[in-house]
């Protein structure tokens, strides 16, 4: 990382489920694109729920739990084509609710974006366990990005084309691209991604 970019704070909740797989990988995708992002790997063990509600949490729990973090970055990692630039992370194993100390290390690195996954719950089951994601996006102090899997269908896009009709003029829409300080008009035949 150059010395004249500001580095960019990003926390990632991670919780080794699928949604949080999510957020990893949509954190990773930033800093790959831009390497300015220093990712935040953030582990949160809930006393009474990680091991079981008669297992006690040790430093030494936290401490595995960070080496497992660490694999699973890591191979996340691997599985990207190579990064312009290096990629820095730090991963962050605490002992407490999940959303009290995602907050509490946003606030600490002074965190301009923060990456958690949603599990989805709703009604009831969401009432007695609480949501994570919906508390940090309410208390965050920076843009939170929710992360889930697509489910959109992928969708064709039509190709635009001249109508000419007698009574409008069609205007096709106007395409930019923006490179090097500079705002680039494309023609009209350029095709829409």
């Amino acid at each position: 990382m150059s010395q004249a970019q500001h580095p960019i704070q990003v926390v990632v909740a991670y919780d080794f489920s699928p949604s949080a797989e999510q957020a990893l990988q949509r954190a990773i995708d930033v800093a790959v694109r831009a390497p300015q992002h220093v990712l935040h790997i953030m582990v949160a063990l809930e006393p009474a729920v990680a091991l079981g509600p008669f297992h006690h949490v040790t430093y030494d729990d936290a401490d595995q739990i960070r080496t497992v973090a660490v694999a699973h970055v890591t191979e996340a990692l691997k599985q990207r084509p190579a990064a312009p630039a290096e990629i820095h992370f730090f991963v962050h194993t605490r002992i407490g609710k999940p959303a009290d100390e995602i907050l509490t290390l946003a606030r600490e690195i002074g965190a301009d974006l923060v990456f958690v996954g949603s599990h989805g719950k709703t009604g009831l089951e969401r009432v007695l366990l609480g949501s994570v994601s919906e508390r940090v996006v309410r208390e965050a102090r920076c843009p939170v990005m929710v992360a889930r899997p697509k489910a959109y269908p992928e969708v064709r896009l039509l190709d635009v084309v001249p109508d000419e009709h007698r009574h409008h003029r069609f205007t096709p829409p106007h395409r930019y691209t923006y490179r090097d300080n500079q705002v680039l008009v494309r023609p009209a035949a350029w095709p829409l991604p």
